[in-house]
């Protein structure tokens, strides 16, 4: 077999995705550090040992080998947080996935986007109003994710299927879920955007549709809540497109429906109150590509190759089992960022640390 550095190049760096204890956080942090995956792979025994621990499984090369197989079987392909195609706005966040497995036409995600998210359970009038906000902001070249779940996401999906239309799943990207919606995810693959952060053959789990929401939020330049309950699963990806500075939109509703009560929550705490698609149309603004960062570039310089005994004892002592932010571990410790970002690094190799939403971390 001839060689094919693209694939070898590949296969690195889905090993170095696919092992435990290496989120979006970590790897773009070895990748900065060692500037490829097969060196970052080599230095995760040492690394770890440092945290103070063992070092994770790394995952074997026939597991990246399997999932590029069955990527070319299923007509995907996967699509590094450093190639020149991945989402500039979704490469933006500190925890944008390493990998996504496509299925479609990415360039719909360079156009202006909207998330457009709300109620499993939507009643008629708010799914009649997403589909047609999704028909008008199509026209407009507007391009719509949402996550392929019954009621409003099923709503925006075929509003905007015919104009562009984003489907982010929580599964594999061969699983169909909800099963009622196969056929229109199998459609949106054809005529859309199909995008699974998950390897192929995952079943859908509760824990997943965070990572997802995530996605959907960091696609787009704001999020449209159509109908949603308190702690809702649409609220979630609302939070996070406010943490992301994104535009924060809701449909208001009867106060009288428990299905509005989320929506206008958000509108009383400053979310923009939306009528019709020239609502959404007037608050969203091109984006200045110079302002987005590139794919891979969210950390200024790599850390330093080592931190000191001293050092590592000085942040260790710093955390605790309740989450803290990054920012205030540097402000305290007195360290340069850069320093504290190794220590934490080999500390969560090691299996001592977790990271959480906004930046924050805790011992294990």
């Amino acid at each position: 077999m001839r060689d094919d550095p693209a694939r070898d190049r590949a296969i690195a760096r889905l090993r170095l995705i696919r092992t435990p204890k290496i989120g979006p956080v970590t790897y773009r942090q070895l990748i900065e550090r060692f500037g490829d995956a097969p060196t970052a792979l080599e230095a995760l025994p040492g690394l770890a040992a440092r945290g103070g621990g063992r070092a994770p499984a790394i995952a074997p090369a026939m597991i990246a080998e399997r999932e590029l197989a069955d990527a070319a079987k299923l007509g995907a392909r996967h699509l590094f947080v450093d190639d020149p195609d991945y989402p500039a706005l979704l490469a933006e966040l500190d925890d944008a996935p390493p990998v996504l497995m496509l299925r479609g036409d990415i360039a719909l995600a360079r156009r202006p986007t909207i998330a457009m998210v709300g109620a499993r359970n939507a009643s008629a009038a708010a799914c009649r109003f997403a589909r047609q906000l999704a028909v008008e902001l199509g026209r407009e070249g507007v391009t719509i994710v949402s996550g392929l779940a019954r009621g409003v996401d099923t709503a925006a999906h075929v509003g905007s299927i015919d104009s562009g239309t984003i489907a982010v799943i929580a599964g594999g990207i061969d699983i169909a879920y909800p099963p009622e919606n196969a056929g229109l995810q199998e459609a949106i693959a054809m005529r859309g955007l199909l995008i699974a952060e998950q390897p192929p053959g995952t079943e859908p789990r509760a824990r997943h549709f965070p990572y997802r929401n995530r996605i959907i939020a960091g696609l787009a330049q704001g999020t449209v809540v159509v109908e949603a309950a308190p702690k809702s699963g649409s609220l979630i990806t609302a939070r996070l497109a406010g943490e992301m500075g994104r535009d924060v939109m809701a449909v208001p509703g009867s106060p009288l429906d428990p299905r509005t009560q989320g929506c206008n929550g958000l509108i009383r705490d400053g979310a923009t109150l939306i009528q019709s698609a020239a609502d959404i149309l007037e608050l969203i603004r091109p984006i200045d590509p110079r302002m987005v960062r590139a794919p891979g570039s969210r950390f200024e310089g790599p850390p330093p190759e080592d931190a000191s005994d001293i050092e590592r004892r000085d942040v260790a002592g710093l955390l605790g089992p309740v989450p803290v932010a990054i920012d205030e571990v540097i402000r305290q410790s007195g360290l340069a960022p850069a320093i504290v970002q190794t220590v934490l690094l080999e500390l969560e190799l090691a299996g001592r640390l977790e990271r959480h939403a906004g930046g924050r971390v805790s011992l294990i």
